[in-house]
């Protein structure tokens, strides 16, 4: 099954890439790590309506917000440690560093002979 490029929507990922002990400012280790991922890269997918549910229960409301990204064979090796840009885009600074917040995540992927299928969730990251 073959994409149609009409169909296909931009979005941002980036690839996990591990994560680094953080030090305070005397060197020691503080027990916390930093998590690194790779620069921001553009790519064009199908992705569908955004589709969920909202639960509203005793100490607040639950709110699930999923889309489907669809692609054929040429897609990035995107696994479930991956973070997207699909509402916004990023924002680099001077530094390399991503200045806009990711919005989705990977939940879950399906690969078959010649698609693959990523569902995502939307999230809120504050920083």
């Amino acid at each position: 099954m073959k994409t149609l490029n009409r169909n296909k929507t931009a979005f941002y990922y980036a690839l996990y890439e591990g994560k680094e002990p953080m030090v305070d400012d005397y060197g020691n280790a503080t027990g916390e790590y930093d998590v690194k991922y790779s620069e921001p890269r553009k790519f064009f997918a199908n992705i569908s309506a955004a589709n969920g549910r909202a639960d509203v229960k005793l100490f607040g409301a639950n709110v699930y917000y999923d889309k489907v990204i669809v692609g054929d064979d040429t897609f990035p090796q995107i696994d479930e440690y991956s973070i997207l840009w699909i509402d916004t885009a990023p924002v680099i600074d001077n530094e390399g560093k991503t200045e806009t917040p990711h919005d989705y995540v990977v939940k879950k992927i399906a690969k078959s002979l010649n698609s693959v299928s990523v569902a995502v969730s939307k999230v809120e990251v504050s920083r």
